[in-house]
């Protein structure tokens, strides 16, 4: 091989796959060893998780099992209102992390390397996906613990789809976190200051959360809290998952009957997510691209 050849061949980088799997390994090496992190982002939907369900769990029972149509315990009914929150917080640390990059230079040097920017941007979100995994299944363990001590349900009566039905809560949890960790990235990108970033993000996260149908039914909140939650990414996350959770048709924004069953609230509620995740990963990857080391400080 010619030198000329061997130059052209290591200007043009590793190749998409092993530039993702660098970044990818790189990123989850990074948040092993600050396990702080992790802690901490898991500890705000517990808390969620154990207050509502112990404040709201004897109040919210009626509302709850007229808008299901049958009787559904609020630990049920919350769960995967938790586990898209979980997903959120962890796409939500993903723009922190990347301003710290920012700020230390090692974003600089990412810049000026022949690696793919799409595969940048793709390891980082596959590490927060290795995140989410188990946090959201830490969640769902909780989940039946609190239920178990309340009524002494069995595994069957919490996810009605058994383990499968689990595993794909879990992978709505990774579905409806893609948009997020895009958004966290732009804004990160965008401000290239950490508190900025947090209070960006964090001024979206609560208000997306209670103006949707997380933590109780559309039917029983005012009319304009209901407009906005049809416009609201995460009553698309939290209604597929509460599908998956109750294996029935949860979903009062779209009327779809094309399916059936819990189908007709899955089906429309990926197909929004997907395009969401598909847009902003698309804006994401043209923020990395447009960057360049000159700008970065």
């Amino acid at each position: 091989m010619s030198a000329d050849a061997g130059t052209r061949r290591k200007a043009t980088g590793n190749g998409f796959l092993r530039d993702t799997w660098i970044n990818l390994k790189r990123w989850v090496l990074k948040t092993t060893r600050n396990p702080f992190v992790m802690t901490v982002s898991l500890l705000n939907p517990i808390i969620f998780l154990v207050l509502f369900t112990q404040v709201f769990g004897q109040i919210t029972g009626g509302a709850i099992s007229q808008s299901v149509g049958t009787e559904v315990s609020y630990v049920t009914y919350l769960v995967p209102a938790i586990v898209v929150q979980t997903s959120l917080i962890a796409a939500t640390t993903s723009g922190i992390g990347l301003v710290e990059d920012i700020e230390n230079g090692m974003f600089e040097k990412v810049l000026v390397s022949p690696m793919h920017r799409a595969a940048v941007f793709l390891g980082k979100s596959l590490s927060e996906v290795l995140r989410i995994v188990v946090q959201t299944s830490i969640i769902l363990v909780l989940g039946y613990v609190l239920l178990f001590l309340d009524t002494g349900a069995s595994p069957g009566e919490y996810v009605a789809t058994g383990v499968l039905g689990a595993v794909g809560i879990v992978g709505v949890g990774i579905v409806f976190s893609v948009w997020f960790t895009a958004f966290s990235n732009v804004m990160a990108l965008v401000t290239r200051d950490q508190e900025s970033t947090i209070i960006g993000v964090n001024l979206l996260q609560f208000p997306l959360l209670f103006l949707s149908s997380a933590f109780l039914p559309l039917e029983i909140l005012p009319g304009w809290v209901q407009t906005f939650a049809a416009l609201n990414p995460i009553t698309y996350g939290v209604d597929a998952a509460r599908a998956l959770m109750l294996g029935q048709d949860v979903m009062t924004v779209i009327e779809v009957t094309a399916f059936g069953g819990m189908w007709n609230t899955l089906v429309p509620a990926l197909a929004v997510l997907s395009a969401l995740d598909v847009v902003l990963g698309a804006v994401a990857v043209y923020f990395l691209n447009s960057a360049s080391s000159s700008e970065v400080q």
